[in-house]
Order: structure tokens, then sequence, then C-alpha cells
């Protein structure tokens, strides 16, 4: 009967084996079985390895990287190959085969992928926010909100301190040529106090449900009127009359105020509001599985982005000359920031490998640099910071929506280059006093600028009549703005993840607190202590019956 006896077989933990540890193995006498024994472990640990690296999920995530990339690099090939076949106008006339409404063409799968990210951008912001605050207290949310402020606006006035020291060094107005206004160059009116004032009108909209599709704005209308004055000469009146009026688009301040809110009462309630909180945590997980699919299509979209935008420049040498210095400052400044002062303060403040971490952003840098949107970039944000960096969900969903809002480092060294370039082409002296109005103007009218393609253009009017600069002066810079767009959209984005890891490295404590606190609630819950007491109850009632 020995024989049907179930053997014992003693399980060997796995060992990982240095070399120092082979170098004591070879210098001490073991049999053949020991020997054998410790090669196959040391064979089973490297076969662990490659396989976790070669991986199909990891493949598959390296396969849509290297897809996204190739999609850029074969945009600005194709697009500019084809510009031989444009037309000038609208008639195929000399051998021309591309109109401006064939181009709309090729960039209509381009504005789909755009459009699908948006889609998706209203319920991640509720869902993640809320989600996230339900799982903290107040005074967690308090100090986590307070310190990715101070990283925003931190980060924003140090990046448009660089745009100024880069614009007065190269001094691009004065060493290039004059630059040519393009015809259908933009300009719009703007004035300081009416952004300021549309900021506290979205911040409590009148309609939550309206806000989602709405917000206010301000716009001015010249009326010039001919005044007499006492001594008989007559003049032209210029006055600007405001208007305050709601335009399509998402309010993200006021849906950001209301979440905050709202996820803040949520955890407060714990118990009462327990299916609120697993609804929207459900919630997020179905928009998440949303986000990986719509990311498939991303190569694709941005591949036509990219060559529609090449088709449509007018001139390549716009890219030469005054433009082309004023480009080279701008670009200088995004990159100081970006891969210097960004990286360094991750270093610093987290001992963070800076490197791996641009690794793991790199799927929402390109996207980023494909759409030109930091919110229709924000779903693919989630994922790379959140699966790639292992940031904290409750710090990611928290603040990443509040960056893409507040936090536009590239556009605040824009907005600085740019005032000082226009002055400099208008020969403006500049005093010490006006720089740092621009510095502070720049760094307050980034973080009313929103988050879709171009929305630097608006509020660099403010800039320009902080420095007293006629608001015209934007059609200067028209020609190359849609390219900077895309590379200081990439640095917002790497900004706003860059502040997830800083917040979550000085939240440690409070994190760990609240998990020490939810660990005991869990254990100490009526419905854990009873089912346990029931199995513990039945245990003893089936000892004792095979006692008997």
């Amino acid at each position: 009967m020995g024989f049907f006896k179930k053997k014992q077989v003693s399980t060997v933990p796995p060992v990982v084996v240095t070399d120092t540890t082979q170098q004591e193995l070879a210098s001490r006498p073991v049999s053949a079985q020991s020997k054998a024994l410790v090669e196959t472990t040391v064979v089973s640990v490297k076969r662990n390895f490659c396989q976790q690296c070669c991986s199909k999920e990891n493949l598959k995530e390296q396969a849509l990287l290297i897809a996204t990339v190739t999609a850029v690099v074969l945009g600005i090939v194709v697009g500019i190959s084809l510009r031989g076949l444009k037309c000038p106008g609208d008639e195929r006339v000399n051998g021309c085969r591309i109109t401006k409404e064939d181009i709309s063409y090729i960039e209509f799968p381009g504005k789909i992928f755009i459009d699908i990210l948006k889609m998706l951008i209203l319920p991640l912001i509720v869902s993640s926010i809320i989600s996230a605050l339900a799982q903290l207290d107040a005074q967690s949310s308090g100090k986590m909100g307070a310190r990715a402020l101070v990283y925003y606006l931190g980060t924003t006035l140090i990046a448009s301190i660089i745009g100024i020291i880069l614009v007065l060094s190269i001094r691009p107005g004065i060493r290039g040529a004059t630059v040519d206004i393009k015809p259908d160059a933009k300009s719009t009116e703007g004035r300081t106090i009416d952004t300021v004032l549309d900021l506290f009108r979205n911040l409590f909209p009148d309609n939550i449900m309206e806000a989602t599709f709405r917000s206010y704005a301000t716009t001015l209308t010249k009326s010039v009127t001919l005044v007499v004055s006492p001594d008989g000469t007559a003049y032209n009146k210029t006055t600007l009359i405001p208007k305050v009026e709601k335009r399509d688009g998402i309010n993200v301040l006021g849906l950001l105020l209301f979440c905050i809110i709202f996820g803040v009462i949520v955890s407060r309630l714990k118990s009462k509001t327990l299916i609120l909180k697993q609804f929207f945590e459900a919630l997020l997980e179905v928009v998440m599985q949303l986000v990986r699919i719509a990311m498939l299509y991303g190569p694709i979209g941005i591949f036509f982005l990219i060559a529609a935008k090449m088709l449509e420049m007018d001139n390549l040498a716009d890219f030469v000359g005054s433009l082309g210095l004023y480009m080279v400052t701008v670009l200088a400044g995004l990159f100081i920031h970006g891969l210097i002062i960004l990286p360094l303060l991750l270093f610093i403040i987290t001992r963070i490998n800076s490197f791996k971490y641009i690794r793991g952003m790199s799927q929402a840098l390109v996207t980023a640099f494909g759409t030109a949107s930091s919110s229709a970039t924000l779903p693919v944000t989630y994922q790379c910071v959140e699966l790639k960096n292992h940031i904290d969900p409750r710090v990611s969903r928290f603040v990443l929506p509040l960056g893409a809002t507040v936090n536009m480092d590239g556009t605040a060294l824009y907005e600085a280059v740019a005032a000082i370039y226009i002055a400099q082409l208008k020969g403006i002296p500049l005093n010490a006093v006006k720089i740092i109005v621009t510095s502070l103007t720049s760094t307050l009218a980034s973080v009313g600028a929103a988050s879709i393609p171009q929305a630097g253009l608006v509020t660099m009017v403010i800039v320009l009549n902080a420095l007293g600069l006629p608001s015209d002066e934007v059609k200067t810079i028209y020609a190359v703005d849609w390219l900077l767009d895309r590379f200081r959209t990439t640095i917002n984005v790497f900004g706003d993840s860059i502040g997830c890891a800083i917040v979550q490295h000085l939240s440690r404590k409070e994190l760990a607190a609240l998990d020490e606190k939810n660990e005991a609630e869990e254990n100490n819950r009526p419905d854990t202590v009873l089912p346990a007491l029931v199995a513990t109850t039945a245990t003893e009632q089936t000892t004792s019956f095979m006692l008997v």
C-alpha cells in the first residue's frame, strides 16, 4: 500500500546567482546533483527574464510606439514630396493635382482620430477625478492639490524666464530680415480683465450639463465714432465693446471644480456613497479600455494629420530668415526646459531615472506632437503614467486633469519669446520693468489658454497689450505657429507627467497613512468578520463529525 501514498515533493525557491556566488560555488566541492540543480535554476531565471522582456503585451506596446513614430516620419516625408503637385488656387491648372479641398480630404482620417480622443475626454475627466478623490480624505486631497498648483505655476514661471533670457541673447527680431505677413493670418482683440473674468465665469457655470459642451468667452467688437473736440477739430475714436458669449467646447474649469467638490464629499460620506464610488471606478475602467482600442488607430490618424499640415504650408522659405531665428529661439528654450530643467527637477526631488521615465512617456509625447492638443492626448497620458511609469492612480487621476488645464510651460515660454520678438521687429526698446511684466503676464495668460490647437495665439494678445503693442502683430508669427504649437504641446504634456511623479513623492506619507487606514477599516468591516466566523464554525462542526 505504500506505493499508492502521495509522494512529498519539496519545492526549491528560485535563486538569483551572481558572479560572486558562482565563484564561491566553484571554490567549494559540490556534488553533481547540486551542481545540476544550480545550473537549472540559473537557466530558469534567465528564461523568465527573457519571457518577461519578450512578452506579448510588451511587444505590442513597443510595436504601437514604433508605428506611431514611423507615422510621424512618413507623414513629413510624404507631405513634403507631394508639395510639387499642390495647386496655388482651387483649380487644377498647369499640371497640379492637389487643391485645398483635396488637402481637407487627406486630413479627414486625422480629424477622426482627434474626435475619437476628444469624445473620451468628458467621461475620463469626470470618472478619474471623482474616483481618485473618493479614495482620499479632504486633508490629503487639499495638500496634493496645493503641491500640484505650486509645481505647475513654478515650472511655468521658469519656462517664461528661460524664453526671455534666450530671446534677449539671440535677438532674432534684430538679426533677421523683415517678415512677410500672410494674407490669411488671423488676429484677434483681447484684454486682460476680460480673460480674468472669463476664468471665474467658467469656474462657476450656471448649468453643469451645459458646461459639458459650452464655455464662456468674451468677444470684443470695435466701434468707431466721430468726436468733435471743443476747439473744432474732429477725429475718430475707437472703443472696444465687450460681449459675453457661450462658445462650443467643454468647460474644463467648471467640470474640474464640480468634480473636485463632488469627489471630496463622496469620500466624507464613505459607506453611504459606496455605490457612487464603485460606479465611477467602473466607468473609469471602461473608458481606459476604450482608450486602448482608440490608440490602435493612432498611427493612421497621426500620419494623415502630419501629411496634411506639410501640404498646407505656403512656402518653406518661412523657416529661414527672421522667423527661422525666432523658431530656433523657441525650440532651444523648449528643449532646455523639457530635456534639462524638468528631468533635473524629477531626479533631484524623487531620485527617479529621468531617461527611463521619458521612455515610459514616449507614446503620449508622440501623440501630443501629432494632435497638437493636450486635452486630446489626456487619455494616452493616463495610460503611460499609470501603466508604464507606475504612478499611483489616486495621484494621476487628480493631477493630470488639473495639469491639462493649468500647466502650460511650453505656451508660457512661447508667448514670452513671441512678445519680445515682435517688439524687436518694431524697434521698441524694453526696460527691466516691461521684461518682468512680460514674464508674469505670459505665466498668467498661459493658465487661461484652452488646451486646444493654437490657443496660444488668443492669449498672446494679452501679453502684447501688456507691453503696449498692437494685437494685429500676432499675424507676424502666424506662418510658423502651427509647427511650434506641436512642440510646446509636447512639453506641456511632459510637464504634466513630471508633476504626477513629484506630487506622488511629496505625498507618499499621506498615501501610506491612507493605505493603512483603509486596510484597518477593511479588516474591521462586519461583512468580512461574519464570513470568517461562519467558516470557522463550519470547520469546527466538520471536525467534530469526523471525530465521531
